[in-house]
């Protein structure tokens, strides 16, 4: 490219958060960044949009980076919305979410606010990349991440992207990696309890708990991949169209 490409950096654990703040680092080697992120906590947020309520965004600064940065009182896709069309003066070259403090491989990438943000980039035709590290904590070492998350970008800026389709990127926990490994979606779930209590006026709540369930034991998933130290890198289609039944579909007496 001619130009330094214009880069739309977003995540759904909020605009101070550390993984966030290293990925506008490493974009920021790139291109010319512009970052709109929530303004709290959007996690397991999923792909939703705010329609009954009002939606906040101010320019705000954060740390001496050159780029220019937005909070929003909205959720992930929200901020990719608000990005494209209110306040970025052209289409962007690239969108890059996260990068996410915990997991968005196999099942999770339908909860993540993350991967959502990226869909929504994709659903606007802008290449996108999820960025997730398996590591819940705020002070999750993110700097052996940068030269991969770097690749990877400027790999999509080179290649492109086919229409309908985004990249969810996961790192394993243990920071050794045995470098990337390009996978499918391991077929897996959560296998939901909840934990029911009684507070002090005596009414009954829930604390959502359970625990993760694979399913699938090929070598070719992103579970088997970061179980084995590899970075996974799944190609997501936002088409959820099941293609493969159609024609049966088609000879049902409905």
């Amino acid at each position: 490219m001619n130009k330094r490409p214009l880069i739309l950096v977003t995540n759904d654990d909020g605009i101070t958060a550390p993984g966030i703040r290293i990925l506008i680092s490493v974009m920021n080697e790139i291109g010319d960044v512009v970052v709109v992120a929530p303004d709290s906590p959007q996690s397991g947020m999923g792909h939703a949009v705010t329609i009954n309520d009002t939606l906040y965004c101010s320019e705000i600064t954060i740390d001496n980076g050159p780029q220019r940065e937005f909070q929003s009182s909205g959720t992930p896709a929200d901020c990719v919305k608000l990005a494209v069309s209110e306040l970025m003066d052209r289409k962007p070259d690239l969108c890059v979410s996260g990068i996410n403090h915990g997991s968005n491989s196999s099942i999770n990438v339908i909860y993540s606010g993350t991967m959502s943000a990226a869909v929504e980039a994709g659903v606007e035709g802008i290449p996108a990349i999820g960025f997730s590290l398996l590591d819940y904590s705020w002070n999750a070492d993110f700097e052996p991440l940068k030269s991969y998350i770097k690749k990877i970008a400027l790999n999509v800026l080179e290649n492109g992207l086919p229409d309908g389709v985004v990249l969810n990127v996961n790192f394993p926990k243990n920071n050794q990696f045995e470098g990337i490994k390009i996978c499918r979606q391991a077929r897996a779930n959560w296998v939901e309890e909840f934990d029911k209590r009684v507070n002090p006026q005596g009414r009954v709540y829930y604390w959502l708990t359970g625990k993760f369930e694979n399913m699938d034991n090929g070598e070719d998933t992103d579970e088997w991949a970061l179980a084995n130290n590899y970075i996974s890198v799944v190609p997501v289609q936002f088409d959820l169209t099941a293609h493969h039944f159609i024609q049966k579909l088609n000879n049902w007496k409905l």
